[in-house]
C-alpha cells in the first residue's frame, strides 16, 4: 500500500500557523514512508474563500519549505483539487444516500429551526435537529421536491448506542450517538458541507490515512458512518494535539499572532518557524532541539506525539529563531535577509516613502525603522491620551480591517476615513494614535503607506500589540465595544441607505 495524505485547508483569511503545523507532520509521515503529500483546497464557503487567500495558503506552505506531489497548481490524477470544482461528485452521493434510504430530503426553514433549538435551550437539552422531516411519507416530499420548495440533504444517524473511533494515538474512542447531530450533507444551494466532501474526496483521491486536528473527534462518528453507507474503506485516523496559547487556551487570534505571514513579514526564519512546528507535540529520541525538515523526516515515528497540548510561546520561537540566525553560514544568513525585506521589490515600497525625510545613509535606518522593525517600542505613555476612547478607535479599526478585501492604501484611507466619520472624529484627532501603534512615533512616515507597504498580518498586530499596551480589553469591556461598533455600523448603513 501507497501511502497518501493530504492536508485541506479553506481559503477564508490568512494562512493560519495551525495549518502548517498538520503539514508538516502529513508532509514527514508520507515521506518517511516513501508516500505521497497531497494538497486540496476546501472552498465550499463560497462567501468567504477567496482567490487571494488560496494563494496565500500556496505560498506561505512553500515559504516554510513544504511542498506537495498534487493539488491544484500542479494537477495530478485524482483532480480537480477544488471542492467548488467537484460540484456535481457531491451531488450525485448525497442523491446515492437518499436513494438508500441513508439520507432524507429536510423542509425546515431557518426560522423553524431556530424555534426548535431555542426550545431545546429552554428545556435544558442540547440542541440538535430533532428529525421533523423524517415523518414526511414519500408522497410529500415528491410534492414538495415538485414546487421548488428550498431544502437540505442530512443523513441519518442512529439514536442509541456508542459509535466507536479508531484512533492512531488515542486507542479507541466512544462517542453516544445522541451526542451526534443529523448532519446536513447537501446545503440548499446546492454546496456540500466538509463533512460529505471530505469523505467522498478522500475516497476517491486514495487517501490512506487522515492526520488532522483533535477538533474533528467529534465529527468522527458522522464520517465513519458515511464510509459504512458507502460500503468504503475508511483511511486511518490520527488525531493530532492542538495548539495553544500559553495559558493552555486553543490558539487564538487575540492571544497570539497565528499568521503565517505574520512571522514571514516579523522576521523569523522558515526553517526556524518549521524546526518550532515540528516540536508542538513531538520529540527526538536525543531530545534535540534544532533539526531540519530533513532530520525530522528521516526518523520521524508518528507514535511519538504526545497528546498534551502544545504551548506555541512566540518568545520561546524568538530564541529558537536567533539560534538557527547564529548557527547557519554567514552566505545563507544573509541571503535570508535579503529574502525577507533587503530585496529590490521591497526597497522599492520603502524608498518613496523614506527618501524625502533624510540627508545622508545614516538617517535611513532611523527614518525606515517603521518599515523593518517587529512592533514598535512603545508604552502606555507614548499615547497622549490612553484612555477608553483610544483603546476604542484601535480596537474598532482593528475589526475593521480583519475583513475580507484588497490590502491597498486606497481601502485603507477608506477604512480610517469611514471610521473618524462614524467616531464623529476629524482627521488630525483619529491619527496621533494610529501613528504611535503603527509606527511607534508621530513623527514617523505616513502610517496609511506604512500599513501599506508592511502588510495587513502585521498591521493588525501592531494594532493589537498597541491595544495590549494601553491595558487590553476585557471580555465585558469587548461586549461593550461590539455593540457601539454595531451601532456605529448600523448608524453608518441607515444614513447611506434610500
Amino acid at each position: 500500500m501507497t501511502v497518501r495524505v493530504r492536508i485541506a485547508p479553506s481559503p477564508t483569511g490568512d494562512p493560519h500557523v495551525g495549518t502548517a503545523y498538520i503539514a508538516l507532520f502529513n508532509y514527514c509521515f508520507a515521506k518517511q514512508h516513501g508516500g505521497q503529500f497531497i494538497l486540496r483546497i476546501e472552498d465550499t464557503d463560497q462567501t468567504r474563500s477567496t482567490p487571494e487567500s488560496e494563494q496565500a495558503i500556496l505560498d506561505a506552505l512553500r515559504w516554510v519549505g513544504l511542498d506537495w506531489d498534487e493539488g491544484p497548481d500542479v494537477g495530478g490524477p485524482h483532480g480537480p483539487y477544488r471542492q467548488s470544482e467537484r460540484m456535481e461528485i457531491y451531488r450525485q452521493y448525497a442523491e446515492q444516500l437518499v436513494a438508500q434510504d441513508q439520507a432524507f430530503y429536510c423542509f425546515m426553514t431557518a426560522q423553524e429551526l431556530a424555534d426548535e433549538r431555542e426550545a431545546q435551550l429552554a428545556a435544558g437539552e442540547p440542541p440538535r435537529y430533532a428529525g421533523a422531516s423524517l415523518n414526511l411519507s414519500e408522497a410529500e416530499v415528491q410534492a414538495k421536491l415538485a414546487q421548488g420548495l428550498p431544502h437540505v440533504i442530512r443523513m441519518k444517524i442512529p439514536t442509541e448506542g456508542l459509535c466507536v473511533i479508531a484512533d492512531r494515538l488515542r486507542g479507541e474512542v466512544e462517542i453516544p450517538w445522541d451526542q451526534v447531530d443529523m448532519q446536513i450533507l447537501l446545503k440548499s444551494d446546492g454546496m456540500p458541507t466538509y463533512h460529505l466532501a471530505n469523505v467522498v474526496d478522500d475516497h476517491l483521491m486514495g487517501i490512506t490515512h487522515v492526520i488532522r486536528g483533535e477538533e474533528w473527534i467529534p465529527s468522527a462518528p458522522k464520517h465513519q458512518l458515511l464510509y459504512q453507507y458507502f460500503g468504503w474503506k475508511m483511511p486511518e485516523l490520527v488525531h493530532m494535539p492542538l495548539l495553544r496559547n500559553p495559558d493552555k487556551s486553543k490558539l487564538s487570534k487575540r492571544k497570539n499572532p497565528t499568521s503565517i505571514l505574520f512571522y514571514k513579514r516579523f522576521g523569523i526564519m522558515p526553517e526556524a518557524l518549521l524546526n518550532y512546528l515540528g516540536r508542538m507535540g513531538y520529540s527526538f529520541a536525543d531530545e534535540r532541539e534544532m533539526f531540519d525538515l530533513e532530520s525530522m523526516v528521516e526518523s520521524f515515528n508518528i507514535e511519538r506525539v504526545s497528546l498534551g497540548g502544545p504551548v506555541f510561546d512566540f518568545e520561546k520561537l524568538q530564541w529558537l529563531n536567533g539560534e538557527w540566525m547564529r548557527s547557519v553560514p554567514l552566505e545563507k544568513l544573509w541571503g535570508s535577509i535579503q529574502d525577507w525585506a533587503i530585496n529590490s521589490e521591497y526597497i522599492s515600497h520603502v524608498a518613496p516613502l523614506v527618501l524625502p525625510r533624510v540627508r545622508s545613509f545614516s538617517e535611513l535606518f532611523k527614518a525606515a525603522t517603521p518599515l523593518f522593525n517587529g512592533y514598535p517600542d512603545i508604552s502606555a505613555d507614548s499615547f497622549e491620551q490612553g484612555d477608553e476612547e483610544t483603546l476604542a478607535q484601535l480596537q474598532f479599526l482593528l475589526w475593521r480591517l480583519e475583513a475580507p478585501g484588497a490590502w491597498d492604501k486606497p481601502r485603507i484611507e477608506t477604512e480610517i476615513k469611514t471610521l473618524a466619520e462614524q467616531m464623529q472624529l476629524k482627521l488630525r484627532a483619529f491619527m496621533p494614535p494610529l501613528f504611535i501603534a503603527i509606527c511607534g512615533s508621530k513623527n514617523a512616515v505616513s502610517v496609511m503607506d506604512t500599513m501599506a507597504v508592511i502588510g495587513p498580518d502585521l498591521t493588525r498586530n501592531r494594532l493589537r500589540h498597541g491595544i495590549e499596551v494601553l491595558g487590553g480589553v476585557s471580555k465585558k469591556a469587548t461586549k461593550r465595544l461590539e455593540k457601539r461598533y454595531q451601532a456605529l455600523n448600523a448608524l453608518d448603513e441607515g444614513d447611506t441607505g434610500p
